[in-house]
């Protein structure tokens, strides 16, 4: 069996949140060079280190917390969905369904996390109902129906379906939604993930530079793998794969999040995810997204606005004003609620790719070892240990020599629909992975 069909990568199995590695290199073991210090770029180094791999993680800006100098990793909704709506109508089959095992390897390991309490304080990981709301029944909507069936077979917990959520999260019944389901789901403070992330990659071993690369790797590999005595490189640096990758169908995606206080004084507290996705509406641009960001904290969104590149909205703009009329109609108690005046505006640029995600090996030279992953737009967290699964996959078919091959050619659609073997063996192994995953008591460290 080769890398590319191991079992789903699983937390205290193969990856572990403590501070050393699960492996410790050996001065002999391959050093990785990763360029990116966002979720994917973090996440991908972590589980490389975990296999034994010396990693050095290059980036032109890391996590901060300064007004203006936060990644976009930190401004992210990190709200889990399945499959993410970076893959929407436009995406290509075998992105699609390769995201679907994605998003299920990233949802049992951040459960995991969330299950032990200090983790979860130090990680910002929750699991928290998630509610989706419909404008028509979900029978009426096959792609909806068949989205729904296939996430509950891919086991996630806590799913309900029923009329009465409206009523229960108090939305006004004259929005329009007519239908709900809901299920638990993670739900990250990314300011506090990203600091956890990059504290623990940094206590497994790795090397931390700053530095900007605006080239095409493919120009300079030889001249960073002797450098840095990199034995391949793992490129996961979001827009800039336009650059970096000579991939001239990335793009940016703006978008914007209020930020008001929740703490149950001017508004009932809301403490469920409530959304109305871009693919429940058949419209991307704009949305229903109302997610606690942590005790205290509301995100209101959300647009999406393709190929704008600049960061010059307020909350005086009129898409803007626009969300925040959007929402407050679709929650009335809403319109008490109180900006929080520290951040109550953040905005960022989503990298998408115009064929979607790219989790694929470089195939402009037969020598490159040249792994990327780019182009999750805004599920970058969604889909992080799933796409890290595959770049370690990736990292190991390059270091012995095997040949890269296009995505297509990896994951073949027929390999890939719900009832064939890739989605049926997640299926019969959902207990299995749950378990795994929650670390049975016995194995549970003491933190």
């Amino acid at each position: 069996m080769s890398s590319l069909d191991s079992p789903r990568l699983t937390l205290w199995r193969d990856i572990t949140p403590l501070p050393s590695p699960l492996i410790h290199p050996p001065p002999f073991s391959p050093h990785i060079l990763v360029i990116g210090g966002g979720v994917t770029g973090l996440v991908s180094s972590w589980v490389l280190l975990d296999k034994g791999y010396r990693v050095t993680v290059l980036a032109k800006d890391f996590v901060s917390d300064e007004p203006g100098k936060r990644l976009t990793s930190q401004i992210a909704g990190a709200l889990w969905e399945f499959p993410p709506a970076v893959c929407g109508s436009h995406t290509d089959r075998i992105s699609l369904e390769r995201s679907k095992v994605w998003c299920m390897t990233a949802y049992h390991i951040w459960d995991g996390i969330a299950d032990i309490k200090q983790l979860r304080d130090d990680s910002g990981v929750r699991m928290m109902p998630s509610t989706f709301f419909f404008p028509s029944a979900i029978e009426e909507d096959p792609d909806q129906f068949d989205k729904m069936e296939e996430m509950i077979a891919s086991g996630v917990r806590g799913f309900r379906r029923s009329t009465q959520i409206m009523e229960e999260q108090k939305v006004d019944p004259e929005y329009g939604a007519v239908d709900a389901y809901q299920l638990l789901a993670p739900i990250i403070d990314t300011d506090k993930g990203m600091h956890w992330l990059t504290s623990l990659v940094r206590s497994k071993g790795a090397k931390f530079v700053t530095r900007e690369i605006d080239c095409d790797l493919l120009d300079i590999e030889e001249a960073l793998r002797v450098e840095f005595k990199a034995d391949a490189i793992v490129n996961a640096t979001g827009l800039q794969g336009t650059t970096l990758a000579g991939d001239n169908s990335c793009y940016p995606i703006r978008g914007g999040l209020i930020r008001v206080i929740n703490d149950g004084a001017n508004f009932p507290k809301v403490e469920a995810a409530l959304t109305i996705t871009a693919d429940a509406v058949h419209d991307s641009s704009e949305i229903i997204f109302l997610v606690p960001r942590n005790d205290n904290i509301l995100l209101i969104g959300g647009f999406a606005e393709p190929h704008e590149q600049s960061l010059d909205l307020t909350l005086d703009s009129p898409i803007v004003k626009r969300m925040r009329s959007r929402c407050e109609a679709f929650l009335p108690s809403l319109k008490k609620a109180r900006l929080d005046e520290s951040y109550p505006f953040a905005q960022g640029l989503r990298p998408f790719r115009q064929r979607n995600v790219r989790v694929e090996r470089e195939l402009r030279s037969k020598k490159s070892r040249i792994v990327h992953s780019y182009g999750q737009g805004g599920a970058g967290w969604s889909l992080s240990f799933g796409c890290a699964q595959d770049v370690l996959a990736l990292v190991e078919e390059a270091l012995s020599g095997v040949q890269a091959r296009p995505m297509a050619e990896m994951w073949h659609v027929s390999q890939l629909d719900p009832c064939t073997r890739a989605l049926g063996q997640a299926v019969s192994n959902t207990a299995l992975v749950a378990i795994e995953n929650r670390a049975h008591p016995k194995l549970r460290p003491r933190i």
